[in-house]
């Protein structure tokens, strides 16, 4: 027996589930098998055995491999083959240098419209069969642990405003607008005018559609454009940036604060919502998982510690107010959209390639596995333009139109006329 089928049998045997291998000219494991790994060659043994699972992943995206079995038990493997892929993932100084200097290079318009337009403009079809009906594409909010998917999809939009203080008549940006959902619920709900921004032209042309389906045309406007493009002369009150800056690149972040701060009005709100890494030294997960997002999902995704971001933020100008860690959020969100697409797979199967499809069942669940486990971490983090005004006004030395507690991000609906038709004081209902 060689030293590699002994190793394989020693891993087989401490696995929390069940697998079994099958390969040309040989086979390991039972036939009833939790998950069956179906290879092409005897090298997928050798990655198996180091817990390469990127290098898998990819084998199986390209229909190197097979896999049998549901996703909660493949990831229940994968979980104890990689070991911990944040460590695995870190690197030493100088390529960290390295990789700031590649980061400043790739990430220029053209590239960066390309690499977006790659991941999003798959199939809208495609998305809509396993996002929620608003085809909000982020992480969401289980302000109540019953919540369904779309209730907490619309939690999570709401969580946003109250954490923006929307009220009505404030111009709103939302960079990175995607399907639209929290561009079209803050003018709907909250009565701003609001503006959406993306580099994806089947998410252009759908939130347009909306928009004149709505009759919101001359309240809300979506542009095709890229953030770079737009002036810098504090036209919004309130900026929400959900889940984009992980594609500006970690070289461009400070960069990216600047504009950001150019863009809103002194004394405005920023959130900015977005996946970070759980590692001070990486900027992807170890052990091939980085590599395989790379390659087959998000091109041009770099990752940066919570730590950094808000480095990045002061030296864009903004002051940093509150951060909220929505990592168990982002797990049960993903489950929710892996379950939904694997109810859903034949369907998925007419409307994209075998490839794109095997790729997403992957990056789906094999996220939410990230975020349950704690490599991966999702933050909301609230800043402010300060405005320099001291002594003043209703509360004195703020300098922002944050107030001094977080009361009013939570408890009962806003007491303004905001176009939602509730009652004043009336609290939200999501059932």
């Amino acid at each position: 027996m060689s030293a590699l089928s002994v190793l394989i049998d020693d891993r087989l045997a401490r696995l929390p589930r069940s697998l079994a291998l099958q390969w040309p000219g040989g086979s390991a494991g039972g036939p009833a098998a939790d998950v069956r790994l179906k290879l092409g060659g005897r090298r997928a043994l050798a990655w198996l055995a180091r817990g390469e699972v990127g290098q898998l992943a990819a084998a199986y995206a390209s229909g190197e491999i097979d896999i049998e079995g549901s996703m909660h038990d493949l990831m229940a493997v994968a979980g104890a083959l990689v070991g911990d892929p944040v460590k695995r993932g870190e690197r030493l100084a100088w390529l960290r240098w390295l990789q700031q200097w590649r980061s400043a290079w790739l990430h220029h318009r053209q590239r960066d419209a390309r690499q977006v337009r790659f991941h999003y403009d798959v199939s809208d079809d495609f998305f809509a069969l396993w996002l929620d009906p608003l085809r909000v594409y982020s992480c969401a909010y289980y302000a109540e642990p019953a919540m369904s998917l779309a209730q907490a999809q619309q939690a999570k939009l709401d969580h946003v405003c109250r954490k923006l203080a929307l009220s009505h008549g404030q111009r709103f940006l939302d960079i990175g607008a995607g399907w639209g959902g929290l561009l079209l619920w803050a003018a709907e709900h909250y009565g701003v005018r609001a503006s959406g921004i993306t580099l994806s032209a089947n998410q252009h042309a759908h939130v347009n559609r909306l928009i004149d389906e709505k009759g919101l045309r001359g309240r809300v406007d979506m542009r095709l454009v890229d953030y770079r493009e737009l002036p810098r002369a504090g036209a919004f009150d309130r900026i929400a940036s959900i889940g984009m800056f992980e594609h500006v690149g970690s070289a461009r972040l400070s960069e990216y604060f600047t504009r950001l701060a150019g863009l809103v009005a002194p004394g405005g709100l920023v959130l900015n919502h977005g996946i970070t890494a759980c590692g001070l030294r990486n900027d992807r997960l170890g052990a091939g998982m980085g590599e395989f997002i790379e390659d087959h999902i998000f091109p041009g995704g770099e990752l940066v510690h919570v730590s950094r971001v808000s480095e990045s933020l002061a030296r864009g100008g903004l002051e940093l107010l509150d951060a909220e860690n929505l990592r168990p959020h982002y797990a049960r969100t993903l489950w929710a959209w892996s379950d939904a697409l694997e109810e859903r797979i034949d369907e998925a199967r007419a409307l994209t390639s075998e490839a794109t499809l095997r790729a997403y069942r992957l990056y789906l669940a094999g996220s939410a596995m990230c975020f349950e486990r704690g490599w991966l971490a999702l933050y909301q983090l609230l800043a402010s333009r300060p405005d320099g005004a001291v002594g003043a006004g209703p509360l004195p030395g703020a300098q922002s139109a944050y107030p001094f507690n977080r009361g009013y991000m939570y408890g009962v609906a806003p007491t303004a006329d905001d176009g939602r038709g509730l009652p004043p004081g009336e609290p939200l209902r999501w059932h």
